[in-house]
Protein backbone atom coordinates (compact mmCIF):
# COMPACT_ATOMS: atom_id res chain seq x y z
CA UNK A 1 0.00 0.00 0.00
CA UNK A 2 3.16 2.37 0.84
CA UNK A 3 4.16 1.80 -2.48
CA UNK A 4 0.87 2.69 -4.42
CA UNK A 5 0.68 5.64 -2.26
CA UNK A 6 4.34 6.62 -2.77
CA UNK A 7 4.20 6.28 -6.58
CA UNK A 8 0.82 8.08 -6.48
CA UNK A 9 1.92 11.35 -4.81
CA UNK A 10 5.27 10.89 -6.95
CA UNK A 11 3.51 10.89 -10.23
CA UNK A 12 1.44 14.07 -8.87
CA UNK A 13 4.08 15.44 -8.20
CA UNK A 14 5.75 15.12 -11.68
CA UNK A 15 2.42 16.41 -13.51
CA UNK A 16 1.89 19.43 -11.23
CA UNK A 17 6.07 20.26 -11.61
CA UNK A 18 6.43 20.12 -15.29
CA UNK A 19 4.36 22.98 -15.90
CA UNK A 20 6.16 25.90 -17.93
CA UNK A 21 4.60 28.93 -16.60
CA UNK A 22 5.28 31.88 -19.17
CA UNK A 23 7.85 34.16 -18.63
CA UNK A 24 8.05 37.26 -20.93
CA UNK A 25 10.86 38.13 -22.69
CA UNK A 26 13.62 40.89 -21.22
CA UNK A 27 13.85 43.84 -23.47
CA UNK A 28 16.72 44.07 -25.43
CA UNK A 29 18.61 47.24 -26.26
CA UNK A 30 19.98 47.42 -29.76
CA UNK A 31 23.88 48.01 -29.05
CA UNK A 32 25.83 50.21 -31.77
CA UNK A 33 29.24 50.54 -31.37
CA UNK A 34 30.83 53.24 -33.80
CA UNK A 35 34.33 53.47 -33.90
CA UNK A 36 36.26 56.24 -32.58
CA UNK A 37 36.69 59.17 -34.43
CA UNK A 38 39.69 60.28 -35.90
CA UNK A 39 40.29 63.29 -38.08
CA UNK A 40 41.96 64.80 -40.81
CA UNK A 41 42.39 67.88 -42.45
CA UNK A 42 40.66 68.66 -45.59
CA UNK A 43 41.81 71.72 -47.63
CA UNK A 44 39.95 71.23 -50.83
CA UNK A 45 40.32 74.61 -52.81
CA UNK A 46 37.93 76.38 -51.08
CA UNK A 47 37.63 79.42 -48.70
CA UNK A 48 37.83 77.63 -45.74
CA UNK A 49 39.44 74.40 -43.95
CA UNK A 50 38.51 72.27 -41.67
CA UNK A 51 39.16 68.64 -40.20
CA UNK A 52 36.57 65.66 -41.19
CA UNK A 53 35.94 61.97 -39.73
CA UNK A 54 38.20 59.62 -41.65
CA UNK A 55 34.73 57.03 -41.42
CA UNK A 56 33.24 59.59 -43.98
CA UNK A 57 33.87 58.95 -47.64
CA UNK A 58 35.59 62.02 -49.34
CA UNK A 59 34.13 64.84 -49.69
CA UNK A 60 32.19 66.15 -52.53
CA UNK A 61 32.37 69.62 -53.63
CA UNK A 62 30.21 71.25 -56.12
CA UNK A 63 30.65 74.80 -57.12
CA UNK A 64 27.43 77.16 -56.88
CA UNK A 65 28.22 80.15 -59.11
CA UNK A 66 30.72 80.80 -61.65
CA UNK A 67 32.43 83.46 -59.52
CA UNK A 68 33.74 81.64 -56.56
CA UNK A 69 31.10 83.38 -54.31
CA UNK A 70 29.57 80.24 -53.64
CA UNK A 71 30.15 76.11 -52.94
CA UNK A 72 28.28 73.05 -51.83
CA UNK A 73 29.83 70.36 -49.53
CA UNK A 74 28.59 66.98 -48.99
CA UNK A 75 30.42 65.30 -46.05
CA UNK A 76 28.82 61.14 -46.85
CA UNK A 77 28.76 58.38 -44.42
CA UNK A 78 27.39 55.60 -46.05
CA UNK A 79 27.56 53.15 -43.02
CA UNK A 80 25.44 55.61 -40.57
CA UNK A 81 23.60 56.08 -43.91
CA UNK A 82 23.58 59.93 -43.33
CA UNK A 83 25.08 63.21 -45.21
CA UNK A 84 26.47 66.80 -43.43
CA UNK A 85 25.76 69.07 -46.04
CA UNK A 86 27.67 72.61 -46.14
CA UNK A 87 27.22 75.42 -47.72
CA UNK A 88 29.59 78.58 -48.12
CA UNK A 89 28.41 81.80 -49.36
CA UNK A 90 30.86 84.57 -49.79
CA UNK A 91 29.79 87.63 -47.31
CA UNK A 92 28.93 91.06 -49.24
CA UNK A 93 27.94 94.27 -47.55
CA UNK A 94 24.20 93.81 -47.63
CA UNK A 95 23.91 89.96 -47.56
CA UNK A 96 25.34 88.50 -43.84
CA UNK A 97 21.94 89.71 -41.62
CA UNK A 98 19.94 87.86 -44.36
CA UNK A 99 21.88 84.89 -44.52
CA UNK A 100 21.93 84.50 -40.71
CA UNK A 101 17.95 84.85 -40.86
CA UNK A 102 18.02 82.01 -43.47
CA UNK A 103 20.15 79.59 -41.47
CA UNK A 104 17.67 80.50 -38.56
CA UNK A 105 14.58 79.97 -40.37
CA UNK A 106 15.54 76.74 -42.09
CA UNK A 107 16.25 75.34 -38.57
CA UNK A 108 12.57 76.74 -37.11
CA UNK A 109 11.18 74.85 -40.01
CA UNK A 110 11.41 71.85 -38.56
CA UNK A 111 9.23 73.01 -35.44
CA UNK A 112 6.11 70.85 -36.50
CA UNK A 113 7.60 67.22 -35.85
CA UNK A 114 10.96 68.63 -33.61
CA UNK A 115 9.99 68.05 -29.90
CA UNK A 116 12.80 70.50 -29.01
CA UNK A 117 14.89 72.90 -30.65
CA UNK A 118 17.97 73.70 -28.46
CA UNK A 119 20.31 76.23 -29.46
CA UNK A 120 24.24 76.79 -28.33
CA UNK A 121 26.22 80.27 -29.27
CA UNK A 122 29.89 78.86 -31.20
CA UNK A 123 32.88 81.66 -30.76
CA UNK A 124 36.46 81.31 -31.05
CA UNK A 125 37.95 84.46 -31.12
CA UNK A 126 41.28 83.38 -32.25
CA UNK A 127 40.09 81.95 -35.40
CA UNK A 128 37.07 84.55 -35.89
CA UNK A 129 35.08 81.75 -35.97
CA UNK A 130 31.08 83.12 -34.55
CA UNK A 131 27.73 81.13 -34.88
CA UNK A 132 25.44 79.02 -33.43
CA UNK A 133 24.81 75.44 -33.43
CA UNK A 134 21.12 73.95 -33.16
CA UNK A 135 20.20 70.22 -31.80
CA UNK A 136 16.82 69.18 -33.24
CA UNK A 137 15.00 66.73 -31.05
CA UNK A 138 12.27 64.52 -32.44
CA UNK A 139 11.17 62.93 -35.74
CA UNK A 140 12.91 66.36 -37.65
CA UNK A 141 14.05 65.95 -40.70
CA UNK A 142 17.21 67.34 -39.72
CA UNK A 143 19.02 66.62 -35.85
CA UNK A 144 21.86 68.88 -36.24
CA UNK A 145 22.38 72.14 -38.14
CA UNK A 146 24.76 75.19 -37.62
CA UNK A 147 26.11 78.06 -38.76
CA UNK A 148 29.08 80.19 -38.67
CA UNK A 149 30.79 83.17 -39.76
CA UNK A 150 33.54 86.07 -39.45
CA UNK A 151 31.19 88.34 -39.81
CA UNK A 152 33.37 90.13 -42.65
CA UNK A 153 34.07 87.68 -45.44
CA UNK A 154 32.93 84.18 -44.68
CA UNK A 155 29.39 82.63 -43.85
CA UNK A 156 29.20 78.52 -43.69
CA UNK A 157 26.08 76.82 -43.01
CA UNK A 158 25.20 73.19 -42.42
CA UNK A 159 22.93 70.61 -42.03
CA UNK A 160 22.57 66.93 -41.04
CA UNK A 161 20.04 64.63 -43.05
CA UNK A 162 19.82 61.12 -42.92
CA UNK A 163 18.83 58.66 -46.05
CA UNK A 164 15.79 57.09 -44.02
CA UNK A 165 12.62 58.30 -42.95
CA UNK A 166 13.10 60.46 -39.73
CA UNK A 167 12.39 57.94 -36.25
CA UNK A 168 13.90 59.46 -33.41
CA UNK A 169 14.61 56.41 -31.50
CA UNK A 170 16.37 54.63 -34.41
CA UNK A 171 18.52 57.08 -35.38
CA UNK A 172 19.32 58.83 -32.07
CA UNK A 173 22.94 56.73 -31.68
CA UNK A 174 24.22 57.86 -35.47
CA UNK A 175 22.97 61.19 -34.67
CA UNK A 176 24.68 61.46 -31.49
CA UNK A 177 27.48 60.78 -33.00
CA UNK A 178 27.18 63.14 -36.09
CA UNK A 179 26.61 65.69 -33.89
CA UNK A 180 30.52 65.54 -32.55
CA UNK A 181 31.40 65.38 -35.73
CA UNK A 182 29.79 68.59 -36.63
CA UNK A 183 30.94 70.28 -33.53
CA UNK A 184 34.33 69.56 -34.96
CA UNK A 185 34.10 71.19 -37.82
CA UNK A 186 33.04 74.20 -36.26
CA UNK A 187 35.79 74.04 -33.79
CA UNK A 188 38.16 73.15 -36.50
CA UNK A 189 37.28 75.36 -39.11
CA UNK A 190 40.23 78.26 -40.43
CA UNK A 191 39.02 80.65 -43.10
CA UNK A 192 41.75 81.15 -46.05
Amino acid sequence: MKAKLFVFVLTVLLCFSCGDDPVPKPKGFLRLDYPQAEYQEIDADLPFVFEKNTLAERIKKIKMDSKNLSYGVNIDYPTLKGTIYLTYIKVTEDNLIPLIRDSQNLTQEHTQKADAIEGDFYENKDHRVYGMFYEIGGNAASQSQFYVTDSINHFLNGSLYFYAKPNYDSILPAADYLKKDIKHIMETLRWK
